[in-house]
């Protein structure tokens, strides 16, 4: 099963970014090419029948298998970046942390009215970014069909944040 699988190769770095954190360290799965296709090979399964119109990656991680996800069924990807990384005409969501807050961004002409939006990161802690991203994707006409993550902090409840776009919420390994 492919949950097994990542978290056999799925690093803990304690401590990171601060005191107290286990961090989930995916840099790991990189480095396994049977590993990577095999994901790949899954993500494909679960939506290459659903009607979906573009995939959105959130940056940076959300970018590695969005983006090859994405061509793989047919799709354009988009681009969903921290303030100030896009070029041409865009529209903002700012959205609280932690500790402080952030904005991200996407391209004005990314996601058209009716698009059925797929939104991928590599992993759910809050669901403040995915959160986020589907308001970019609502702002911009479409609809989010799905969220698809590799990992999730159940103890989090993320999920719980992004149920009012779907109930389509797949993390391939919860802890």
């Amino acid at each position: 099963m492919i949950e097994e699988s990542i978290k056999a190769v799925i690093r803990d770095v304690p401590d990171f970014p601060k005191e107290g954190i286990v961090f989930k360290d995916i840099s790991t799965i990189m480095m396994n090419p049977t590993l990577s296709t095999e994901i790949l090979d899954h993500l494909v399964a679960l939506y290459q029948d659903k009607g979906l119109t573009k995939v959105a990656g959130i940056e940076s991680r959300g970018f590695l298998f969005g983006y090859p996800l994405a061509m793989r069924l047919g799709l354009p990807f988009v681009l969903i970046r921290k303030k100030g990384k896009l070029p041409y005409k865009k529209i903002s969501y700012s959205y609280d942390l932690e500790y402080g807050s952030a904005t991200i961004e996407v391209h004005t002409d990314a996601i058209s009215e009716g698009d059925k939006v797929l939104i991928h990161d590599d992993l759910l802690a809050t669901g403040g970014s995915a959160a986020a991203a589907a308001e970019l994707v609502q702002q911009c006409g479409g609809k989010v069909e799905a969220f698809n993550f590799l990992v999730s902090l159940d103890f989090l409840n993320g999920n719980e944040k992004l149920k009012s776009y779907t109930d389509n919420i797949i993390n391939l390994a919860r802890y």
